[in-house]
C-alpha cells in the first residue's frame, strides 16, 4: 500500500506537544477523505491510526479486492482506492502518526482536545475528528513463533513485491488468506495455505481459483513452530489428527487468522455510545466539545455504513469543526470547481 513514506510517526524529542487545526483519529478511507478536505479548506490536519499504514480495514482485510460502490467507479481495488485518497491529500501535506494508539483525550484549559498515543506523542488540536471505522484492530495472533514477529512472521502483505521470489506459507481459511494466496502466487517462489479443518470461511470461488493457481493448501494442519536464526527460514507444519509433522522452507509466513475490533481506550473517553458506536448529531459533532466522528463509528437514526457514506460525513465534520476553530469561517466554503488551480 503507497504510504507517505516521509511521514513522521513520532513527536520530535524537542517538541513534545504537536499543534495541529484538525486532528482526525483512524487513516480509512472517512479519515483519508477528512484529511484532504481539512486541506482543502486550508487547515492543518495530522491523521493517527494504530495500524502501520494508511487505508484501514481495506488494507487490513482486503486490499486486493474489487469494491464496486464507490461513486464514479465501476470497480476499484482497495489499494487503488487507498493510494488515490493518500494521493488527494498529499498537496495539503498532512502529517501522519501511524502505529500510534490514541489513548488518551482530555481538554486543555484553553477548551483545545489534547490527545495522547500510547507512544507518548502529544497532539494539541483545534478540533478532532474520530473516523476509527469499527475501532482497533488488534490481529489474532499466531500461538507458535511470536519472535519471529518482523523477522518473517506478518499480519499484512503492505506490498505484495515484497514477497517475489520467496517461500510463502498463508496460515489461515478465510476471505484474507485466500486473497493473499492468489496475490501471492504468480509472486512468490512458493505459496502454500495451512488451515486448522478442511471447511473454509472464503468465498467458494476464490478457493477453487486459488487451487487452480497451484498453491498448495494443507488442511486438518497448523503451524506448531518457526525456525531460524536472524530471520524465519522454515515452518514445522504438525497434523491436528495424526500428529504428523513436516518441515516446510518459509521465508515469510502471513498470519490472516483475523481480526479482533473493539473501540479500545476510546469508549472511555466520556462519548456518547450506542452498541459500540459514536453517537452524532447532524454536524457530526459528539456530546464532547471540539470533537466530531465520521464514517462507520458513528450512529444516529438511517446510519447506513457505507465508505461513501463515511466520504460524505468527513466533509460534513470537518466543515463543522472548522466553524468551531473560527467562528468567522463560512460552514460551506464553495466548491472545489470555484478554487484556482
Amino acid at each position: 500500500m503507497s504510504v507517505p513514506t516521509d511521514a513522521p510517526t513520532s513527536a520530535d524529542a524537542a517538541t513534545p506537544t504537536l499543534d495541529t487545526d484538525i486532528l482526525i483519529i483512524g487513516a480509512g478511507p472517512a479519515g483519508l477523505y477528512g484529511a484532504y478536505y481539512a486541506g482543502f479548506r486550508g487547515l492543518s490536519v495530522t491523521v493517527m491510526d494504530v495500524l502501520p499504514q494508511c487505508g484501514g480495514q481495506i488494507s487490513a482485510m482486503y486490499p486486493e479486492k474489487p469494491i464496486f460502490d464507490i461513486a464514479g467507479y465501476q470497480a476499484v481495488r482497495g489499494r487503488d482506492l487507498v493510494d488515490s485518497l493518500v494521493a488527494q491529500a498529499e498537496p495539503y501535506g498532512p502529517r501522519y502518526l501511524l502505529g500510534h494508539r490514541a489513548t488518551e483525550l482530555t481538554h486543555g484549559p484553553d477548551g483545545l482536545p489534547v490527545v495522547r498515543s500510547d507512544r507518548g506523542t502529544v497532539v494539541r488540536a483545534g478540533a478532532v475528528v474520530i473516523t476509527g471505522g469499527v475501532g482497533t484492530f488488534t490481529p489474532r495472533t499466531l500461538p507458535a513463533g511470536e519472535e519471529f514477529l518482523g523477522r518473517g512472521q506478518v499480519y499484512f502483505v503492505p506490498d505484495p513485491s515484497d514477497h517475489a521470489d520467496q517461500d510463502v506459507v498463508i496460515v489461515g481459511g478465510g476471505d484474507s488468506a485466500f486473497d493473499w494466496a492468489d496475490t501471492l502466487a504468480p509472486l512468490a517462489r512458493s505459496v502454500r495455505l495451512v488451515h486448522r479443518t478442511a471447511r473454509f470461511r472464503a468465498h467458494a470461488a476464490t478457493v477453487e481459483k486459488v487451487r487452480n493457481l497451484g498453491v498448495e493448501i494443507i488442511t486438518d494442519s497448523e503451524v506448531s513452530a518457526l525456525h531460524g536464526n536472524e530471520r524465519l527460514e522454515r515452518v514445522e507444519i504438525r497434523h491436528r489428527t495424526t500428529g504428523e509433522t513436516r518441515t516446510l522452507p518459509a521465508d515469510t509466513v502471513v498470519a490472516a487468522l483475523g481480526f479482533l475490533a473493539d473501540l479500545g481506550p476510546i469508549k472511555d473517553w466520556g462519548l456518547t455510545l450506542n452498541a459500540r458506536k459514536i453517537a452524532v448529531d447532524t454536524r457530526m459533532a459528539t456530546n464532547l466539545p471540539r470533537v466530531f466522528a465520521a464514517g462507520d463509528i458513528t450512529d444516529y437514526p438511517g446510519k447506513v455504513r457505507l465508505i461513501a457514506v463515511g466520504f460524505g460525513e468527513a466533509a460534513t465534520a470537518v466543515n463543522n469543526a472548522a466553524t468551531v476553530i473560527d467562528p468567522e469561517a463560512a460552514l460551506f466554503p464553495g466548491h472545489s470547481t470555484d478554487k484556482e488551480n
